[in-house]
């Protein structure tokens, strides 16, 4: 309701006042302030002539300058957004997921299909897939997969019976030290 009463006094005789605003000739201008500095110049005409005559010693020494430019050296590698050289990419192993994952990845990384399936090896079979096997067979340091199979544990689906919940209260959660 506020709106549309404030609207009605805003648009109130509006085309009578625009008329009135188009109609004038040219809006006043504000006054200036006059400066000390400006009035100086236009009144002393020794001012006027010293800053419009051209020097000659200085045009001279103008002259002499000679500027030469040239480009710095360009370092072996070419432009530095450009990689120096090819990182080498291995084809990856694929698992059941093999539409959500990438096809190749650099040496020295591995996909998430990949980190989760050498993951679920390591917890299901530890004597066959070793940290020493697995950094062979995907290409990465040794130092990487022992803090990689010491850091990240897949997840343990547990399904207990319905009948008793005794299986709940029984399993003891290991203590962190």
């Amino acid at each position: 309701m506020g709106g549309r009463l404030t609207r009605v006094f805003r648009n109130f005789n509006v085309e009578n006042r625009a008329r009135r605003v188009i109609s004038k000739e040219k809006p006043t201008p504000a006054p200036r302030h006059r400066t000390a500095r400006l009035d100086t110049m236009a009144d002393s005409p020794e001012i006027k002539e010293e800053v419009l005559r051209k020097d000659d010693r200085f045009l001279t020494l103008l002259k002499d300058v000679y500027v030469e430019s040239r480009d710095p050296p360009v370092k072996d590698g070419g432009s530095e957004h450009l990689p120096s050289k090819q990182k080498e990419k291995r084809l990856t192993k694929l698992g059941h997921l093999e539409a959500l994952d990438i096809k190749k990845v650099s040496k020295g990384k591995i996909s998430l299909v990949e980190a989760l399936t050498l993951l679920n090896n390591h917890k299901l079979q530890p004597q066959i897939w070793t940290a020493e096997k697995i950094a062979a067979e995907y290409s990465l340091e040794l130092k990487d997969v022992n803090s990689l199979l010491e850091f990240f544990i897949p997840f343990t689906v547990m399904k207990f019976p319905k009948e008793t919940k005794k299986a709940i209260t029984s399993h003891k959660p290991k203590q962190l030290t």
